[in-house]
């Protein structure tokens, strides 16, 4: 009996699926451990073809950086349907649940390009405006006038933030309601400590 016959992937199919096992293998290691070897190891691919889809190692981290960048802006995305206070910990909610569910690819985003290639930094640093932004319109919503101490302390609060989700999912282990909890106490301690600051 014949072999069932297996769809031929188109090279966008291939390329996301090449991405993919990237983002996986930061489950379990750094970035910088990402080679173009072990990418092609893991894919079962052949070296070659790899190049044929990356140029460089770095074009293939920027592609896998940025595949696991938008599975978190997309695991948080904040839902529209709820008033501004309950958006902020819903959001919150579901980043802590994705880091306790994808700690490893989690952990790589935020540790792992600290030296790497200003294009990958590129990348995460897009997030967190994003999630600096998502912030600044809630709290405008609510009625925080909007200010530059406010956007300021807004981009600093997600770098703790990120922190925070190391030290205490990654690291402790800590429940995410729990973590969410402080982090909304941080949050609006640092959104009050922007009134005495005119900028």
């Amino acid at each position: 009996m014949p072999a069932p016959h297996r769809a031929r992937l188109s090279p966008e199919e291939r390329r996301a699926q090449l991405i993919a096992a990237g983002v996986n293998f930061l489950a379990d290691h750094t970035l910088d451990e990402l080679s173009m070897d072990v990418l092609a190891q893991r894919a079962g691919v052949s070296r070659p073809l790899l190049f044929h889809y990356f140029d460089t190692k770095q074009g293939m981290h920027l592609a896998v950086v940025t595949m696991a960048r938008d599975s978190l802006l997309l695991a948080s995305e904040p839902r529209p349907d709820l008033p501004p206070r309950e958006r902020v910990r819903d959001t919150l909610l579901r980043i802590a649940q994705f880091v306790q569910q994808h700690h490893g690819t989690f952990h790589s985003l935020v540790r792992g390009v600290a030296s790497g290639d200003p294009a990958v930094r590129r990348v995460v640093d897009e997030s967190r405006e994003l999630n600096a932004q998502r912030l600044l319109d809630a709290f405008t919503e609510l009625g925080t006038p909007d200010s530059p101490a406010l956007r300021i302390a807004l981009r600093a609060w997600v770098a703790f933030t990120e922190e925070t989700l190391v030290s205490l999912v990654i690291d402790r282990d800590t429940a995410p309601e729990r973590v969410v909890r402080f982090l909304e106490s941080t949050l609006d301690g640092v959104v009050a400590a922007t009134d005495d600051l005119s900028l």
